[in-house]
């Protein structure tokens, strides 16, 4: 997640497991996946063991880091892109491969400094019933790179949000491949350059693949692994930014939430006065500015934040399976309900 805080009313951004059953009888036209075998399927896809197995490349000392632009970003950038092949996921048609380039020059105007060249990655699974909605599912795959010889991990941030993605995308080709893929197209989007000024993001939310005007939601998942002080061996996760643009989409969360795992859903940082502003501070934003509702997924503030202990041995795996799950849930049933979410608050 972005470190540095931004100013209070910003316009823009200056830096930067078991079976589920889940009904949302509140928002309009709600899904229902009691008894359905396919939701369930898919849902026990989510587990521990994938994510560790995942997150111990992905945050492994020979990434160096995941600097933007770096070697050992591209490398597990690489790495992410064959799983996706393996899965039988294609990268959008419009882009034909999975990368989207975010140029240097685009970063350097934007504070960048001399940043080389950087790559968001994009998978994706079209829906079956309205393939031109999108729900999009994010993550940051950069950290912080390498400092005085010492590797910065980064499993939490954002290791732990990237192996999210790819589990989820793994349960909805799961269902899929059952015949039962989701009704809206599905976009799972691994950004760069978050750490510098949500440079990646930015770049594809004014350079979309797909039209904003038909990207539904933004699901953004950033450091989702461990704990933090205030909520020291909790079974809870930050929710934050889910009710700003919509009314349904807290809702949503929420019933999906009730019916799974039933976390402790905090909204401590759900405000645009909260001192720490994280509503600003991670790739969700770059939607939300755009009129797209968003929710951040978010573990809070830890005593290894930004620093050389983010390792991937102090994830509490069993902990990230229940935050995916939730997330997967959440996605699951707004990529399917007949309307899409109704974006009506400003």
């Amino acid at each position: 997640m972005k470190k540095i805080l931004i100013p209070l009313f910003a316009l823009a951004i200056v830096t930067s497991c078991g079976t589920a059953k889940i009904s949302d009888g509140n928002a309009s036209h709600p899904v229902s996946t009691k008894h359905n075998k396919a939701f369930n399927n898919a849902y026990k896809e989510i587990n521990a063991e994938d994510l560790k197995k995942n997150l111990y490349v992905i945050a492994a000392d020979d990434m160096e880091g995941r600097d933007t632009g770096s070697k050992g970003q591209k490398k597990a950038g690489e790495y992410m892109i064959n799983y996706y092949k393996n899965l039988g996921i294609s990268g959008p048609k419009a882009l034909g491969s999975y990368y989207q380039k975010v140029p240097s020059e685009f970063m350097k105007k934007r504070g960048g400094g001399n940043l080389p060249d950087s790559e968001n990655i994009l998978a994706f699974i079209e829906g079956s019933e309205k393939p031109d909605e999108i729900v999009v599912v994010s993550a940051h795959y950069d950290h912080v790179g390498t400092k005085n010889g010492v590797v910065y991990n980064g499993a939490d941030d954002d290791g732990s949000g990237t192996v999210a993605v790819m589990e989820i995308a793994k349960a909805f080709q799961q269902a899929k491949k059952a015949g039962k893929g989701p009704k809206r197209s599905v976009l799972f989007l691994h950004v760069t350059g978050e750490e510098h000024g949500l440079f990646g993001s930015e770049y594809y939310s004014e350079n979309p693949v797909f039209p904003l005007a038909n990207t539904v939601v933004d699901l953004n998942i950033d450091m989702i692994g461990r704990d933090d002080p205030a909520n020291r061996g909790k079974q809870y996760v930050y929710v934050i930014g889910s009710e700003m643009l919509s009314s349904q989409l807290k809702v949503i969360n929420e019933a999906a939430n009730k019916r799974t795992n039933n976390l402790e859903l905090n909204y401590k940082y759900d405000d645009l006065n909260d001192p720490e502003q994280l509503y600003y501070r991670s790739d969700h934003y770059n939607f939300a500015k755009h009129n797209i509702p968003v929710a951040f997924f978010f573990d809070g503030i830890h005593e290894d934040y930004h620093k050389p202990g983010d390792d991937p041995e102090k994830i509490d795996y069993q902990l990230l399976e229940k935050r995916t799950q939730l997330i997967f849930t959440t996605a699951w049933d707004i990529a399917n309900r007949e309307e899409r979410i109704v974006v009506d608050k400003k």
